[in-house]
């Protein structure tokens, strides 16, 4: 016996022996509900033998059958309850094979290799991960095309199928086809546990509490639902509590046989492969809230954040020295050419991303349309750097507060409410300036407008391959309110107050001494002068923000050459 193969087998005998404990369980919850039921038979069987004279005991027995009754009807109300419940689902874009036939082959190749069952499908996820989700629930299948399987559907019984693969997007980009194999292959190799009886309804039995725990806390149900949901979400909170360590160690042992029959398949290019996978996820955390994030607040959002990853982690590798090397691997097949319409698929992953990590709409529309990298400069940094700085200078207005001199002498034509960088200046610098007040009105601005701007309702895009009308991602997530993961916590007021100055300052350089708007694939928004990016003006806005020091700011000025009298065209 190889020592892969002992690790394999122990895992697995491990992960069975506590799938059994876990079945245990549900089957020590049934006899304790059954047994009033049992008392209620040996009470009745005596006295009708006449074992037990009437009377008293007559009495007792009748009582104890009431009590069983009770007893069964709610056990079957919680089974009944906890087998419809419906377990969570992760939001993601399906990946039929007509959409993607090599990568459906190199994955069934994968899995004969392993000699385990192949997937029953493949989905994409835009997240670094990957990873088998079971999908046998009826709720979780909202469209199914075969007939029996609609029958078995519509009566409420799971359609039996082995779990369905997700994979991480940024890893197709990213990763070269050698690469996702590797990756994959444990993934994969754990399609084998998965089909084993007791393992497969030990996860249903541990998916079902679960998900009648996630019922019992929806908000918004009535009095009269309220009630009894909260009674079986308790139930299944104890038996879960009961449950917790079993089912950890279960998945564990899982995880374990999965790794050790994985072990033979293209082991050592798994672990230089493990390596790409933590620079996409640094990568691929950088894009979305450095450069994705301004363009979902801003109502765009960009329509390639995959093929954004490689310029990204190219970026990265030129700067980090950790890093090097890994650009040379561009030149092999990247794995999204197992895609036919790698757009596509891009595409739909990236608004599922801005759904998830922003709560936009499930759909463009007005006021929510996609952006190619191409177009970020002038149709999302220059736009917000203007929108930002019209939104201070509308604050300025509202506290009264005047032009500065340069402009027009004191009561001259016009001389208030000049879009001027000196004006923000003078009033940030000026003795006793209150820029807490500025602050909070610009987060009472921004406030106002992300409610008027609230992600509307609405369905999928539909593509070839791709998400169709009806079949929203997210509709099994209920009432959920987005965004399911927000990627950062709402800003402070003197946070605001900071990034309209820069803006205020980005729009007077660009007006006025020749700057341009640029994208910083690991920054984001940034500032060019003379081609290049500066990057040195976020600690002179910050000495005017918090302590009201102009000097900073003003030689930076003067250095880059930007005029502060002259008016500012305002988005």
């Amino acid at each position: 016996m190889s020592g892969t193969g002992s690790v394999e087998e122990l895992g697995a005998h491990a992960a069975r022996a506590r799938a059994v404990a876990l079945l245990r369980i549900r089957s020590r919850a049934t006899a304790l509900a059954i047994l009033p039921a049992a008392a209620s038979v040996v009470l009745l069987v005596a006295v009708a033998q006449g074992h037990i004279g009437p009377g008293v005991w007559s009495t007792v027995s009748w009582a104890v059958t009431a009590c069983a009754v009770v007893v069964l009807l709610v056990a079957a109300a919680v089974a009944l309850a906890v087998a419809r419940a419906r377990p969570a689902v992760s939001p993601t874009v399906p990946l039929t094979e007509a959409a993607a036939p090599d990568l459906y082959r190199l994955v069934r190749d994968l899995a004969d290799r392993l000699d385990v069952p192949a997937p029953s499908a493949i989905e994409l996820t835009p997240d670094c991960d990957s990873w088998l989700e079971d999908r046998t629930h009826p709720a979780a299948q909202p469209q199914v095309k075969d007939v029996g399987a609609q029958a078995a559907s519509r009566r409420g019984r799971r359609i039996p199928a082995a779990p369905v693969l997700v994979i991480g997007s940024p890893f197709l980009w990213w990763m070269r086809v050698a690469e996702l194999r590797a990756v994959l292959a444990p993934v994969v190799a754990g399609t084998g546990p998965s089909a084993h009886p007791d393992i497969a309804a030990a996860r249903r039995f541990v998916r079902g509490l679960d998900a009648a725990v996630a019922d019992a806390a929806l908000p918004g149900q009535g009095v009269v639902r309220r009630i009894p949901t909260a009674f079986v979400g308790w139930i299944a909170k104890v038996l879960l509590r009961g449950c917790r360590r079993h089912a950890a160690e279960m998945e564990r042992c899982v995880a374990a046989a999965a790794s050790g029959r994985a072990h033979e398949v293209d082991y050592g290019l798994r672990i230089a492969a493990q390596e790409q996978v933590g620079l996409a996820y640094a990568g691929w955390d950088r894009l979305l809230t450095r450069v994705a994030l301004p363009a979902w607040r801003m109502g765009r959002w960009p329509s390639r954040l995959d093929a954004g990853v490689v310029s990204a982690l190219t970026e990265l590798s030129r700067r980090d020295r950790l890093a090097e090397g890994f650009t040379s691997r561009l030149g092999e097949r990247p794995a999204c050419d197992l895609i036919e319409e790698p757009g596509a698929a891009d595409e739909a992953a990236s608004l599922l991303a801005a759904r998830l990590f922003h709560g936009g709409p499930a759909e463009p529309g007005p006021g929510w349309s996609p952006v190619d990298w191409q177009q970020y400069p002038d149709e999302v940094v220059d736009r917000k750097w203007r929108t930002e700085a019209a939104r201070l200078h509308r604050v300025l207005d509202a506290m009264g507060v005047a032009a500065s001199v340069s402009v027009g002498g004191p009561g001259a034509p016009g001389a208030d409410g000049v879009p001027t960088l000196a004006r923000v200046i003078g009033h940030l610098a000026a003795p006793g300036a209150d820029s807490e007040a500025l602050a909070a009105g610009i987060g009472a601005a921004v406030a106002r407008e992300e409610e008027r701007a609230a992600p509307r309702p609405g369905t999928g895009v539909a593509a070839d391959g791709m998400p169709a009308a009806g079949t929203d991602p997210l509709d099994l997530w209920g009432s959920v309110p987005l965004p399911l993961f927000p990627l950062q916590p709402p800003r402070t007021g003197a946070e605001l107050l900071a990034d309209h100055v820069v803006a205020m300052v980005c729009c007077a350089a660009v007006d006025t001494a020749g700057a341009a708007p640029g994208l910083d694939w690991l920054d984001g928004p940034a500032l060019l002068v003379d081609g290049g990016r500066r990057s040195d003006l976020g600690a002179p806005v910050l000495s005017l923000v918090e302590d009201g020091d102009a000097e900073p700011l003003l030689s930076w000025l003067t250095s880059v050459g930007v005029r502060t009298d002259k008016p500012v065209r305002l988005g």
